[in-house]
């Protein structure tokens, strides 16, 4: 009789909870300075213009100044500057350890979410600190429990694509995009920013297409200056580029705020990675989702050619007569017709 008892409490219990609400979003991360809350500001804007709610998590206690306004904000229940004050601790020190304060104070967390509007496509904005997607555990531990409430995020990592215009700085991104994408265990977009400053600090080696889909680095190792401070580390290189090859796992998205193009595209390759894209709602057809799933974007030139066009060096007083490729590296003869 005690144990019918116990059933029967144990059933009113799961009766008595709430059922879980599936709900999708993205978590945006990467380096300080990539673009991060812009990208979500501009996001949020153009996901309502295609109609849907839209609430965002600012979960970066640094980030006072922002262009939209928080449904959630980390600062009501930690703030930076007084664990700076409290703890003795730096910016970076500091930031951390706020993370590992929301973990440990997750149910504030939840509860927020729980108070949002069930039907409502969440975008959160991380820190910028390096360090709590490849080392720390907080930012994993936090994603993993709110995986567990059923909602369904995607990972879009931020990198300056001016980072391109230097052998060095675009093989540790990739690096520590890489390292990212297996710390944070997510479904994973990798952006290249600010595309349209792509040239900003030097012409690039190879094509555009070169970097985002992270071809053959062995080929930047040729690009590295001939000192004998790189001399030395060359056998880390090549380590490092191998590394970052056999995994296959990196690669980019060009994206700039100025094209909402490209910000689309953005969209419509997250809603794939986390599935929202196959869900109910929002007049999410057979067409919309045949639509995302083979967009025009996948055709070859389509996925860079526009940013050559418009923001790369070749497009302004030397587009005439130059098939912006590595053809245009060839010396032609003048008899040579076009």
């Amino acid at each position: 009789m005690a144990s019918d008892d116990k059933f029967k409490m144990a059933s009113d219990d799961v009766k008595s909870k709430p059922p879980m609400v599936t709900r999708f979003g993205q978590i945006v991360i990467g380096p300080p300075g990539s673009g991060k809350t812009t990208y979500v500001t501009n996001m949020a804007d153009l996901l309502r213009g295609l109609g849907r709610k839209v609430a965002i998590i600012n979960l970066d206690p640094a980030n006072e100044k922002v262009g939209y306004t928080a449904d959630i904000e980390i600062s009501d229940l930690v703030s930076l500057e007084e664990v700076m004050e409290t703890m003795k601790l730096g910016p970076n020190g500091g930031l951390v350890y706020c993370m590992e304060f929301l973990w440990e104070n997750i149910s504030w967390l939840e509860d927020q979410i729980a108070g949002l509007d069930k039907n409502c496509y969440i975008l959160l904005d991380c820190p910028g600190q390096v360090e709590l997607y490849t080392t720390n555990d907080a930012v994993r531990d936090i994603v993993t429990r709110l995986t567990k409430l059923d909602i369904r995020l995607c990972a879009v990592n931020l990198v300056d694509s001016h980072y391109c215009s230097d052998p060095g700085k675009f093989i540790s991104v990739c690096l520590t995009s890489l390292s990212t994408m297996l710390q944070i265990e997510l479904p994973h977009v990798n952006v290249l920013s600010k595309v349209d400053l792509v040239e900003k600090y030097g012409k690039l080696q190879f094509n555009l297409d070169y970097y985002t889909e992270v071809l053959d680095l062995e080929y930047l190792l040729d690009c590295f200056p001939e000192d004998n401070f790189t001399k030395k580390y060359r056998a880390l290189n090549e380590a490092l580029t191998g590394l970052i090859t056999d995994y296959s796992l990196v690669n980019f998205m060009p994206m700039t705020i100025k094209s909402k193009e490209r910000m689309l595209a953005v969209s419509q390759q997250v809603d794939k990675a986390n599935g929202y894209v196959f869900g109910v709602g929002e007049e999410r057809n057979v067409r919309n989702l045949m639509g995302s799933a083979l967009g025009g974007a996948d055709f070859e030139w389509a996925k860079t050619g526009d940013l050559r066009t418009d923001y790369m060096e070749a497009s302004g007083e030397k587009a005439e007569g130059y098939f912006n490729n590595d053809l245009d590296k060839v010396d032609i003869g003048p008899d040579f017709q076009f």
